[in-house]
């Protein structure tokens, strides 16, 4: 099976973003592939919180500044394979963690935040505690977003 760039050829061509499945190949994108295209799934349900506009993120970015307050912050969007297998382990965590805020940042909505941020492949999580990043995971990797989760949420206060 052929790996596919699940980013679509205008984002790769202008703002060097890469599909986390192509963060090693770059030379691996189908330019044809009809997946790439007409996807989508709830990528922020339950207690995950999703952030589509600067308002949102202005709001929510006081929140995370809070004494002992712990964020993740995912990078997503539901045109994307690996976006798309994380998001429901995503949410799963956000109800085993609910002293944590879970948050989804829409890339296609909130283009200027992903380059603020420096996110290069999607997904990208940040972990965030007291408005401080503490860790990152880039990719899908649903055993390591588990840990790293397990991890911040046993940091003191």
């Amino acid at each position: 099976m052929t790996r596919r760039c699940c980013w679509p050829k205008i984002f790769r061509s202008c703002c060097n973003f890469r599909c986390c499945n192509d963060v090693n190949n770059e030379d691996n994108h189908d330019e044809n592939n009809a997946d790439d295209k007409n996807h989508h799934i709830e990528l922020a349900t339950g207690r995950v919180q999703l952030i589509n506009t600067i308002q949102n993120w202005d709001a929510k970015l006081l929140e995370t500044k809070k004494p002992g307050k712990i964020v993740i912050l995912n990078f997503s969007s539901s045109w994307s394979s690996p976006c798309r297998r994380i998001a429901q382990p995503y949410c799963k965590l956000a109800d085993k963690y609910p002293s944590i805020t879970f948050l989804t940042v829409d890339v296609d909505a909130l283009a200027e935040m992903s380059s603020t941020w420096e996110v290069k492949a999607t997904p990208t999580f940040f972990f965030l505690k007291e408005g401080k990043q503490v860790d990152k995971l880039v990719g899908a990797d649903k055993q390591e977003l588990k840990t790293k989760i397990a991890n911040i949420d046993s940091l003191p206060s």
